[in-house]
């Protein structure tokens, strides 16, 4: 447990910083408890990506906290905001399961889906890359047919994660290669199916009801699945991330959220805003380029290593 939140720990030492530090050096700077510090706080939590919803939260419990508690330290000031934050994405995360624990069916059929250049590919090797190694037989299908280029880099990661790949020809019906792949992998027994779709504009209806058409092509052959259909999220995008997830989900029931290049945003406040704006849970964060890098989101993992203390580090 102790390498797994110190590993985490450096790879969120740039998003921590530009989060956490921020809040931090502010109080440190200000030096005493006052309007013009709440108001300082306010401002970096929201250009942060906390949300407007979150931050009016997080500022209205830690007003409160400062006056029943009669906060008049700085310092007690960034503990009570790092507390604060720390119970909301615990109550947020309450019931959330480690991802890998959930693969309950065969074939566990997963769908990635997202806007272009969000890191949905990568993702998916990195998800092939992790349950090859756990042993389970796995199958990358490459629905995105409208990129030739988007079918040779999945073919590159299939082949890095060990995983067999299903392609068709540039401009084939993405529903037909689905189809065929999941026929495949039911004649084949293979343990899980990861399905790659193309890129799309959330705001785009005709590549909307496509999405529609692949997730009931999967339920003909498979009733209950999609067992997961994943919005994959890129970190730096902010509070575009809620509008995406809203439009996606009426194309296609969404069970959570990759958070893509956590580690390269110093704005980090969108994690305490998505599951409590959207009722979707992260489920697994990017933090890195290699094939390691993608965590399951948990939550008490995540705590120890955003908000442990310098003096905590070195203990």
């Amino acid at each position: 447990m102790l390498s797994i939140v110190r590993g985490l720990k450096k790879k969120l030492a740039q998003t921590k910083s530009g989060f956490i530090g921020r809040i931090n050096a502010a109080i440190s700077l200000r030096g005493k408890v006052d309007d013009e510090l709440m108001e300082q706080i306010e401002e970096i939590l929201l250009k942060c990506d906390t949300g407007v919803e979150m931050t009016e939260l997080i500022m209205d419990r830690l007003t409160r906290k400062i006056k029943a508690d009669r906060i008049a330290d700085a310092a007690e000031v960034q503990n009570a905001v790092s507390q604060i934050m720390q119970e909301l994405l615990l109550n947020d995360y309450a019931d959330s399961q480690n991802m890998w624990e959930e693969i309950d069916a065969r074939p566990y059929v997963i769908v990635f889906v997202g806007v272009n250049g969000v890191g949905k590919t990568t993702s998916i090797g990195k998800v092939a890359h992790h349950l090859s190694r756990a042993g389970k037989k796995v199958m990358i299908i490459a629905g995105d047919t409208f990129r030739a280029a988007a079918i040779e880099q999945l073919a590159i990661w299939a082949d890095r994660a060990g995983a067999v790949l299903i392609r068709s020809q540039q401009g084939s019906d993405p529903s037909a290669i689905i189809y065929d792949g999941i026929t495949s992998s039911l004649a084949k027994d293979f343990d899980v199916v990861l399905i790659d779709t193309a890129g799309r504009q959330h705001t785009k209806d005709n590549l909307m009801q496509e999405l529609s058409k692949i997730d009931r092509t999967i339920k003909k052959l498979i009733p209950a699945a999609p067992h997961q259909a994943l919005l994959v999220v890129d970190a730096t995008t902010g509070q575009n991330a809620i509008s995406q997830a809203t439009n996606f989900g009426k194309a296609m029931p969404l069970t959570g959220l990759i958070l893509s290049k956590y580690d390269g945003t110093s704005r980090g406040g969108i994690i305490f805003n998505l599951k409590h704006k959207l009722d979707l849970p992260v489920k697994l964060i990017g933090v890195g380029e290699g094939l390691e890098d993608l965590e399951v989101f948990d939550v008490h993992d995540f705590i120890d290593a955003f908000f442990t203390t310098t003096n905590e580090e070195t203990s």
